[in-house]
């Protein structure tokens, strides 16, 4: 499936703008031929916004979404969008996919807040493995700071996941995470991982881009640099499984070797 990394912070403080720059970038991504875009975290909203962030959040099923899949619908590619989620008096740092016919197939929220504008702002989720079916893959979701614990991508492994889906919001010093961190995750855990960064500043962060497809073999099939970007790279299930077949990491595991893990 070919899958466009749509790296940008969009316009923080407007969900109105935002959704205007997510039609043009699916409007690109599907004359490239990708089935799927994937946006950064909290992209329809902002990440660096404060208060602001309660202000716009919306349910899952809100206006927001229903604009999201027009335009899904409208171009003819699904789409996974970082957003608040507002549910009763709790806000999450959410994502949800949206096939190409416009159907919500999936919505997670972020499991491991990272630091104290995250944890002032947002309740974490509770569930960790959250998939859905898209053009013949199994497609998992994830924000940011969970990819960076081990335990969350091998259950996603352990469950099927085929390709994880990670909008971040990943800012500088980290950048090691998408340059290394990333890359391993794909090949330890033999899939497809699409980490989808914001850039340039915000409030007091410094977002460094460098957005990532990494395949099971560890290596990038598509990287963003340090800038506003759209990139476009094919996440393969033949290939997927002939690497499943050389590298058996799963198979190979011991499971109770690791009970001291939980």
């Amino acid at each position: 499936m070919r899958t466009a990394l749509l790296q940008s912070s969009g316009r923080p403080g407007s969900t109105a703008e935002n959704l205007k720059v997510l039609d043009e970038a699916a409007g690109r991504a599907a004359a490239a031929g990708a089935g799927l875009l994937v946006t950064s975290e909290l992209f329809l909203t902002g990440y660096a916004i404060g208060d602001g962030v309660g202000r716009l959040a919306e349910a899952a099923d809100g206006d927001a979404a229903d604009a999201v899949a027009e335009t899904a619908t409208r171009h003819g590619i699904a789409v996974a969008y970082g957003y608040p989620e507002r549910a009763g008096e709790s806000v999450f740092n959410s994502v949800q996919l949206i096939s190409a016919d416009g159907a919500r197939l999936a919505n997670y929220r972020k499991t491991h807040l990272f630091g104290c504008f995250e944890r002032e702002h947002f309740v974490p989720g509770e569930q960790p493995v959250v998939q859905a079916e898209l053009n013949g893959l199994t497609v998992g979701l994830m924000i940011c700071y969970d990819v960076e614990f081990p335990e969350n991508v091998r259950a996603h492994a352990l469950a099927g996941t085929d390709l994880l889906l990670v909008p971040t919001a990943q800012m500088h010093p980290f950048q090691f995470v998408a340059e290394s961190v990333v890359p391993v995750r794909a090949f330890e855990n033999q899939m497809y991982v699409a980490y989808v960064n914001r850039v340039g500043p915000e409030g007091e962060f410094e977002f460094v881009g460098l957005s990532v497809l990494a395949g099971p073999d560890g290596i990038a099939r598509a990287r963003a640099g340090r800038s506003e970007e759209l990139v476009v790279a094919d996440a393969d299930p033949a290939f997927l499984a002939a690497s499943r077949e050389t590298n058996p990491y799963l198979k190979d595991r011991r499971p109770g070797l690791y009970g001291s893990l939980a």
